[in-house]
Protein backbone atom coordinates (compact mmCIF):
# COMPACT_ATOMS: atom_id res chain seq x y z
CA UNK A 1 0.00 0.00 0.00
CA UNK A 2 2.98 2.30 0.88
CA UNK A 3 4.64 1.62 -2.13
CA UNK A 4 1.59 2.41 -4.38
CA UNK A 5 1.29 5.65 -2.37
CA UNK A 6 4.73 6.47 -3.13
CA UNK A 7 4.63 5.62 -6.74
CA UNK A 8 1.38 8.01 -7.20
CA UNK A 9 2.77 10.34 -5.57
CA UNK A 10 6.53 10.30 -7.64
CA UNK A 11 3.94 9.75 -10.94
CA UNK A 12 2.25 13.10 -9.75
CA UNK A 13 5.70 15.03 -9.55
CA UNK A 14 6.63 13.81 -12.74
CA UNK A 15 3.50 14.96 -14.24
CA UNK A 16 3.39 18.40 -12.72
CA UNK A 17 7.34 18.95 -13.33
CA UNK A 18 6.81 17.86 -17.08
CA UNK A 19 4.36 20.60 -17.71
CA UNK A 20 6.53 23.60 -16.41
CA UNK A 21 8.06 23.75 -19.44
CA UNK A 22 4.94 23.86 -21.53
CA UNK A 23 3.60 26.51 -19.01
CA UNK A 24 6.76 28.60 -19.54
CA UNK A 25 6.63 27.97 -23.53
CA UNK A 26 3.08 29.59 -23.65
CA UNK A 27 3.51 33.10 -24.86
CA UNK A 28 1.76 36.23 -23.23
CA UNK A 29 -0.28 38.19 -25.85
CA UNK A 30 -1.25 41.66 -25.96
CA UNK A 31 -2.88 43.98 -28.19
CA UNK A 32 -3.53 48.00 -28.61
CA UNK A 33 -7.15 49.40 -29.77
CA UNK A 34 -5.98 50.69 -33.10
CA UNK A 35 -6.35 54.17 -32.91
CA UNK A 36 -3.76 55.16 -35.52
CA UNK A 37 -3.29 53.21 -38.77
CA UNK A 38 -1.66 49.53 -38.76
CA UNK A 39 1.38 49.47 -39.81
CA UNK A 40 2.21 52.61 -37.57
CA UNK A 41 1.00 50.56 -34.79
CA UNK A 42 3.06 47.02 -35.54
CA UNK A 43 6.28 49.09 -35.40
CA UNK A 44 5.19 50.77 -31.84
CA UNK A 45 4.37 48.11 -29.97
CA UNK A 46 7.00 45.30 -31.84
CA UNK A 47 9.42 47.20 -29.70
CA UNK A 48 6.93 47.33 -26.61
CA UNK A 49 6.81 43.29 -26.70
CA UNK A 50 10.43 43.30 -26.74
CA UNK A 51 10.87 45.38 -23.42
CA UNK A 52 8.05 43.20 -21.82
CA UNK A 53 10.01 40.11 -22.80
CA UNK A 54 12.72 40.69 -21.49
CA UNK A 55 12.02 41.73 -18.24
CA UNK A 56 9.05 39.08 -17.44
CA UNK A 57 11.08 36.03 -18.53
CA UNK A 58 8.35 34.71 -20.96
CA UNK A 59 7.79 34.92 -24.76
CA UNK A 60 5.75 38.06 -25.31
CA UNK A 61 3.54 39.14 -28.71
CA UNK A 62 2.09 41.99 -29.87
CA UNK A 63 -1.24 40.93 -32.24
CA UNK A 64 -2.94 43.81 -34.42
CA UNK A 65 -6.52 44.34 -34.28
CA UNK A 66 -8.63 45.70 -37.06
CA UNK A 67 -11.00 47.73 -34.50
CA UNK A 68 -11.77 48.96 -31.14
CA UNK A 69 -14.84 46.28 -30.80
CA UNK A 70 -12.18 43.53 -32.41
CA UNK A 71 -9.62 44.34 -29.30
CA UNK A 72 -12.47 43.73 -26.50
CA UNK A 73 -13.74 40.59 -28.28
CA UNK A 74 -9.86 39.01 -28.41
CA UNK A 75 -9.37 40.06 -24.13
CA UNK A 76 -13.25 38.78 -23.99
CA UNK A 77 -11.75 35.54 -25.81
CA UNK A 78 -8.50 34.38 -24.31
CA UNK A 79 -6.57 35.93 -27.46
CA UNK A 80 -4.71 38.32 -25.23
CA UNK A 81 -3.80 38.63 -22.10
CA UNK A 82 -3.18 42.34 -21.95
CA UNK A 83 -4.45 45.45 -24.06
CA UNK A 84 -3.46 49.15 -24.19
CA UNK A 85 -7.44 50.11 -24.24
CA UNK A 86 -8.98 53.34 -24.32
CA UNK A 87 -11.30 54.29 -21.03
CA UNK A 88 -14.58 53.06 -22.97
CA UNK A 89 -12.85 49.54 -24.52
CA UNK A 90 -11.49 48.93 -21.33
CA UNK A 91 -14.67 49.33 -19.43
CA UNK A 92 -16.74 46.69 -21.90
CA UNK A 93 -13.58 44.07 -21.50
CA UNK A 94 -13.64 44.24 -17.87
CA UNK A 95 -17.11 43.66 -18.15
CA UNK A 96 -16.86 40.98 -20.18
CA UNK A 97 -13.90 38.79 -18.02
CA UNK A 98 -14.27 38.25 -14.65
CA UNK A 99 -11.03 39.04 -12.20
CA UNK A 100 -9.41 41.49 -14.85
CA UNK A 101 -8.06 44.68 -13.72
CA UNK A 102 -6.47 48.19 -14.53
CA UNK A 103 -2.92 48.04 -13.78
CA UNK A 104 -1.59 50.99 -15.32
CA UNK A 105 -2.50 54.26 -17.21
CA UNK A 106 -0.58 57.21 -18.64
CA UNK A 107 0.60 60.06 -17.03
CA UNK A 108 -1.70 62.08 -18.72
CA UNK A 109 -4.22 59.88 -18.65
CA UNK A 110 -6.30 60.86 -16.11
CA UNK A 111 -6.63 64.26 -17.11
CA UNK A 112 -6.98 63.27 -20.95
CA UNK A 113 -9.08 65.65 -23.51
CA UNK A 114 -11.00 65.56 -27.23
CA UNK A 115 -10.61 68.25 -29.71
CA UNK A 116 -13.07 69.51 -31.67
CA UNK A 117 -11.68 70.60 -34.52
CA UNK A 118 -12.75 72.01 -37.65
CA UNK A 119 -11.54 72.50 -41.69
CA UNK A 120 -11.16 76.62 -42.49
CA UNK A 121 -13.92 76.56 -45.04
CA UNK A 122 -16.23 75.79 -41.80
CA UNK A 123 -16.43 79.35 -40.54
CA UNK A 124 -16.23 77.97 -37.19
CA UNK A 125 -13.74 79.59 -35.20
CA UNK A 126 -12.07 79.17 -31.77
CA UNK A 127 -13.58 79.49 -28.13
CA UNK A 128 -13.59 78.97 -24.46
CA UNK A 129 -17.52 77.35 -24.69
CA UNK A 130 -18.85 74.55 -26.51
CA UNK A 131 -19.23 75.35 -30.34
CA UNK A 132 -23.12 75.92 -30.97
CA UNK A 133 -22.33 77.13 -34.37
CA UNK A 134 -21.27 73.36 -35.19
CA UNK A 135 -25.11 72.48 -35.65
CA UNK A 136 -25.83 71.76 -39.22
CA UNK A 137 -22.36 71.13 -40.07
CA UNK A 138 -20.91 67.93 -41.57
CA UNK A 139 -19.28 66.05 -38.45
CA UNK A 140 -16.88 63.18 -38.22
CA UNK A 141 -16.09 60.80 -34.83
CA UNK A 142 -13.57 58.69 -34.81
CA UNK A 143 -14.32 54.63 -34.29
CA UNK A 144 -17.68 54.08 -32.48
CA UNK A 145 -16.02 52.14 -29.61
CA UNK A 146 -13.83 55.20 -28.93
CA UNK A 147 -13.73 57.15 -25.97
CA UNK A 148 -12.04 60.70 -27.16
CA UNK A 149 -13.42 60.05 -30.52
CA UNK A 150 -17.07 59.14 -29.31
CA UNK A 151 -18.25 59.21 -25.99
CA UNK A 152 -17.24 61.83 -24.62
CA UNK A 153 -18.09 64.10 -27.58
CA UNK A 154 -21.26 62.63 -28.04
CA UNK A 155 -21.89 63.59 -24.13
CA UNK A 156 -20.97 66.89 -24.01
CA UNK A 157 -23.26 67.74 -28.25
CA UNK A 158 -26.37 66.06 -25.87
CA UNK A 159 -25.59 68.05 -23.11
CA UNK A 160 -25.56 71.13 -25.15
CA UNK A 161 -28.00 70.43 -27.48
CA UNK A 162 -30.31 67.69 -25.83
CA UNK A 163 -30.21 65.93 -28.72
CA UNK A 164 -28.58 63.39 -30.69
CA UNK A 165 -25.76 63.82 -33.43
CA UNK A 166 -27.77 62.90 -36.12
CA UNK A 167 -29.97 65.27 -35.08
CA UNK A 168 -27.93 68.18 -34.53
CA UNK A 169 -25.42 67.62 -37.87
CA UNK A 170 -26.52 67.47 -42.08
CA UNK A 171 -24.20 64.11 -41.57
CA UNK A 172 -22.49 62.32 -39.40
CA UNK A 173 -19.97 59.86 -39.79
CA UNK A 174 -17.23 57.33 -37.96
CA UNK A 175 -13.55 57.78 -39.30
CA UNK A 176 -11.93 54.39 -37.70
CA UNK A 177 -9.32 56.04 -35.83
CA UNK A 178 -8.44 59.44 -34.80
CA UNK A 179 -5.55 60.23 -37.72
CA UNK A 180 -8.38 59.58 -40.35
CA UNK A 181 -10.21 61.92 -38.70
CA UNK A 182 -7.70 64.68 -39.05
CA UNK A 183 -7.36 63.49 -42.80
CA UNK A 184 -10.83 64.20 -43.50
CA UNK A 185 -11.45 67.30 -41.62
CA UNK A 186 -8.39 68.50 -43.40
CA UNK A 187 -9.07 67.67 -46.65
CA UNK A 188 -12.84 69.21 -46.45
CA UNK A 189 -14.30 65.85 -46.48
CA UNK A 190 -15.70 66.73 -43.33
CA UNK A 191 -16.36 70.56 -42.20
CA UNK A 192 -15.78 69.20 -38.39
CA UNK A 193 -14.79 66.39 -35.89
CA UNK A 194 -13.60 64.76 -32.65
CA UNK A 195 -10.17 63.76 -31.90
CA UNK A 196 -8.14 62.38 -29.32
CA UNK A 197 -5.48 65.31 -27.96
CA UNK A 198 -2.24 63.19 -27.73
CA UNK A 199 -3.15 62.57 -31.68
CA UNK A 200 -3.21 65.55 -33.10
CA UNK A 201 -0.47 67.20 -30.87
CA UNK A 202 1.90 64.28 -32.21
CA UNK A 203 0.58 64.79 -35.60
CA UNK A 204 1.01 68.49 -35.75
CA UNK A 205 4.83 67.99 -34.26
CA UNK A 206 5.21 65.45 -36.84
CA UNK A 207 3.98 68.28 -39.83
CA UNK A 208 1.33 66.21 -40.86
CA UNK A 209 -1.36 68.96 -39.69
CA UNK A 210 -1.66 72.34 -41.92
CA UNK A 211 -3.15 74.99 -39.49
CA UNK A 212 -3.88 76.87 -42.45
CA UNK A 213 -6.91 74.07 -43.32
CA UNK A 214 -7.95 72.65 -40.08
CA UNK A 215 -7.45 74.11 -36.46
CA UNK A 216 -8.59 73.39 -32.29
CA UNK A 217 -12.32 75.39 -32.24
CA UNK A 218 -12.93 73.71 -28.59
CA UNK A 219 -11.24 71.51 -25.98
CA UNK A 220 -13.23 69.67 -23.51
CA UNK A 221 -12.94 69.29 -19.92
CA UNK A 222 -10.67 66.40 -18.53
CA UNK A 223 -11.54 62.51 -17.84
CA UNK A 224 -9.61 59.58 -17.55
CA UNK A 225 -9.30 57.39 -20.60
CA UNK A 226 -6.29 55.04 -21.74
CA UNK A 227 -5.23 51.93 -19.64
CA UNK A 228 -3.09 48.57 -19.27
CA UNK A 229 -6.14 46.49 -18.44
CA UNK A 230 -4.50 42.56 -17.81
CA UNK A 231 -6.93 39.51 -17.34
CA UNK A 232 -7.79 38.07 -14.31
CA UNK A 233 -6.14 34.41 -14.54
CA UNK A 234 -2.82 35.01 -15.44
CA UNK A 235 -0.97 34.22 -12.05
CA UNK A 236 -2.87 30.50 -12.04
CA UNK A 237 -0.84 30.41 -15.53
CA UNK A 238 2.16 32.14 -15.48
CA UNK A 239 2.85 31.72 -11.72
CA UNK A 240 1.86 33.74 -8.81
CA UNK A 241 3.04 37.24 -8.67
CA UNK A 242 2.99 37.77 -12.88
CA UNK A 243 0.02 39.86 -12.58
CA UNK A 244 2.39 42.21 -10.32
CA UNK A 245 5.13 41.61 -12.05
CA UNK A 246 3.04 42.61 -15.37
CA UNK A 247 1.94 46.56 -13.69
CA UNK A 248 5.96 46.79 -12.11
CA UNK A 249 7.29 46.55 -15.51
CA UNK A 250 4.66 48.81 -17.25
CA UNK A 251 5.49 51.17 -14.11
CA UNK A 252 8.86 51.32 -14.44
CA UNK A 253 9.30 51.44 -18.66
CA UNK A 254 11.35 55.05 -18.83
CA UNK A 255 12.85 54.36 -22.46
CA UNK A 256 11.68 57.39 -24.11
CA UNK A 257 11.29 55.46 -27.67
CA UNK A 258 8.92 53.05 -25.71
CA UNK A 259 6.90 55.71 -24.61
CA UNK A 260 6.75 57.96 -27.91
CA UNK A 261 5.15 54.92 -29.03
CA UNK A 262 1.89 55.89 -26.73
CA UNK A 263 2.84 58.92 -26.50
CA UNK A 264 3.06 59.10 -22.85
CA UNK A 265 5.55 60.44 -20.58
CA UNK A 266 5.54 57.64 -18.44
CA UNK A 267 3.26 55.04 -15.99
CA UNK A 268 1.43 55.56 -13.24
CA UNK A 269 -0.83 53.11 -10.88
CA UNK A 270 -4.88 52.64 -11.75
CA UNK A 271 -7.62 50.24 -11.05
CA UNK A 272 -11.28 49.67 -11.99
CA UNK A 273 -13.00 52.67 -10.13
CA UNK A 274 -10.54 54.91 -11.93
CA UNK A 275 -12.70 54.71 -14.77
CA UNK A 276 -16.01 54.64 -13.02
CA UNK A 277 -16.82 57.85 -15.01
CA UNK A 278 -16.29 56.31 -17.97
CA UNK A 279 -19.32 53.67 -17.56
CA UNK A 280 -21.31 55.97 -16.32
CA UNK A 281 -21.50 58.55 -19.43
CA UNK A 282 -21.66 55.16 -21.24
CA UNK A 283 -24.50 54.28 -19.57
CA UNK A 284 -26.24 57.42 -19.52
CA UNK A 285 -26.20 58.33 -23.38
CA UNK A 286 -26.84 54.17 -24.30
CA UNK A 287 -23.44 53.04 -25.31
CA UNK A 288 -23.25 50.49 -22.85
CA UNK A 289 -26.65 49.04 -21.05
Amino acid sequence: MTKNLVSMWLTACIAAVLALPALAAQPFVFTAIPDQDESRLMERFSKVATYLSRELGVEVKYVPVKSYAAAVTAFRNDQVQLAWFGGLSGVRARLLVDGSEAIAQGVEDPEFQTYFIAHASSGLQPGDGFPADIAGKVFTFGSKGSTSGRLMPEYHIRQHFGKTPEQVFSKVGFSGNHSKTIALVQSGAYQAGAVNFKVWERELEEGKIDPDKVSVIWKTPAYPDYQWSIRGDVDARWGEGFKEKVRATLLEMDDPVLLASFPRSGFIEASNADFQPILDTAREIGLID
